[in-house]
């Protein structure tokens, strides 16, 4: 039996797994974010493996059975990466370039599997997954607005698909869940390959 340790204290990713009936802990990476990869996919698969070892460094002297899961989403526009913003007026100039406009959103999730007899290795799961965004053209009436809602600050690209902004996307290519910021459905599907269903593990 396994338990499930998610590396984020992401509202949004525990909701996903609230809402998909998976039992899981949730213990925070306090990495440093600091990759050298240059590709997209590259450097979010590099910055959830960072999440993934860091939490799974700490439990290096508990029980084994865990699987950890980490992940990172960044917003990608023209070849720029778009983190969260640092202030409102940063917000607006992302909302800006978003608008009228398509863009990328890519995860990257590392699934570290500790198994169940301490001198097994860990096995490591590392994929990312690409969503393609399409953004209604916006007045900066509606940018104030949706920034001045506070929804803007702690999200990459300035927006969250799942709140208030919902309304802007024209339309979607590819998976939902990946654009709030974890893909779900990838990673039910990978760890099923191994062997391991999620959804009854309780």
């Amino acid at each position: 039996m396994y338990r499930i340790i998610l590396a984020s204290e992401s509202p949004r990713r525990k909701e996903i797994m609230d809402q998909m009936g998976i039992s899981y802990e949730t213990i925070p990476s306090h990495v440093n974010e600091e990759v050298i990869e240059s590709s997209p996919s590259d450097i979010v698969e590099a910055l959830a493996m960072l999440k993934a070892k860091d939490v799974a460094n700490t439990l290096k002297n508990r029980q084994p059975g865990l699987i950890i899961i980490g992940a990172d989403t960044m917003v990608f526009h023209n070849g720029q990466a778009l983190g969260k913003p640092k202030d409102r007026e940063n917000a607006i100039r992302m909302l800006q370039s978003l608008s009228n406009d398509s863009h990328e959103v890519i995860t990257g999730v590392c699934i570290i599997i500790r198994k169940n007899k301490n001198y097994e290795p860990d096995e490591i799961i590392s994929f990312s997954v690409k969503t393609e965004v399409v953004v209604q053209p916006l007045t900066l009436d509606e940018i104030h607005t949706y920034v001045d809602s506070g929804e803007s600050m702690d999200k990459a690209g300035a927006y969250g698909i799942q709140g208030g902004f919902g309304i802007y996307i024209k339309e979607i290519h590819g998976d939902y869940y990946n654009v709030v910021g974890f893909p779900i459905s990838k990673i039910h599907e990978k760890l099923l390959a191994h062997g391991i269903n999620i959804k009854k593990l309780k």
